[in-house]
């Protein structure tokens, strides 16, 4: 396995005024960091590949959809934007050296309707992707599309419904994130559930049930790690936390206390965690 960490913990915009974090994090046994791209305009994809590369570590790439986007409205311009823009951020994904880009790409976080997912917003998403499994394909690049917790999206929230989802896109490349915090709320069985993923899973965020340091609450590891392993998987262990005083960011992720002494050592306490549980 990999074990990589969301640069979410210091910014909400990694650049190259960041470029002196990535010593620190491979000196504390990461293999890579994982960095948002929003708008691809603003992603500065080369430098950062031109700094991973001095300093021997990779990336991955994590999304959320603007606001004026979604891949699920009922108004097919914004269908057609929504599918426009999720093809620049795969070119920039790519263009930065990363193999994957994640995240609930199908509306954006904090949308709620007030009622249940309709049968056409589900063929919408479906239909949308399939639309882009081209570009994916040219670029080598994996979507991971990231089932979240009911207070964050009422459209995808279970393990099984995100297999659904691939499974009715049907490409190779199109497949599933799968988190701890989130599985936490939602799975009655978080390990089942995890073993359901079997065929999709391509990526994996680490963090415990209240977003702190991995190992340090309730979630059940040891049938995360024993899933892991009966799946084979390979891929990537990413902490995915968030800066406790990173003004819009972390009111977004409802970061209203400290989660450990520093945002960092959520990082650097977990990787210890994980690489010793893997």
């Amino acid at each position: 396995m990999k074990f990589g960490v969301n640069a979410f913990l210091w910014t909400a915009n990694f650049g190259p005024e960041h470029f002196d974090l990535l010593p620190k994090i491979k000196e504390n046994g990461f293999d890579g960091i994982e960095v948002a791209l929003i708008r691809p305009a603003d992603f500065k994809a080369a430098d950062i590949r031109r700094a991973l590369k001095q300093y021997d570590l990779e990336c991955t790439v994590c999304s959320v959809l603007p606001g004026e986007l979604s891949l699920i409205s009922a108004d097919s311009s914004v269908r057609s934007k929504t599918v426009a823009h999720l093809a620049e951020c795969f070119k920039a994904t790519a263009e930065a050296g990363a193999k994957l880009i994640a995240g609930p790409l199908y509306s954006p976080v904090g949308l709620l309707t007030g009622k249940r997912r309709t049968t056409d917003e589900w063929k919408n998403a479906v239909a949308g992707y399939q639309e882009l499994t081209p570009v994916l394909a040219a670029h080598d690049v994996n979507v991971c599309i990231e089932p979240l917790n009911r207070f964050e999206t009422y459209f995808l929230n279970t393990t099984e419904d995100a297999v659904k989802l691939c499974t009715e896109v049907g490409h190779a490349n199109v497949g599933i994130l799968w988190d701890t915090f989130h599985a936490n709320i939602e799975e009655k069985n978080p390990a089942q559930a995890l073993r359901s993923t079997a065929g999709f899973l391509k990526h994996v965020h680490t963090c415990e049930n209240d977003r702190g340091t991995p190992g340090s609450g309730h979630v059940d590891w040891t049938g995360v790690f024993a899933a892991l392993r009966d799946l084979q998987y390979d891929g990537w262990l990413t902490i995915e936390s968030f800066g406790f005083a990173l003004g819009d960011l972390s009111a977004a992720a409802s970061i209203w206390r400290d989660l450990a002494k520093t945002p960092e050592d959520i990082a650097f306490e977990g990787v210890k965690f994980l690489r010793s549980s893997a």
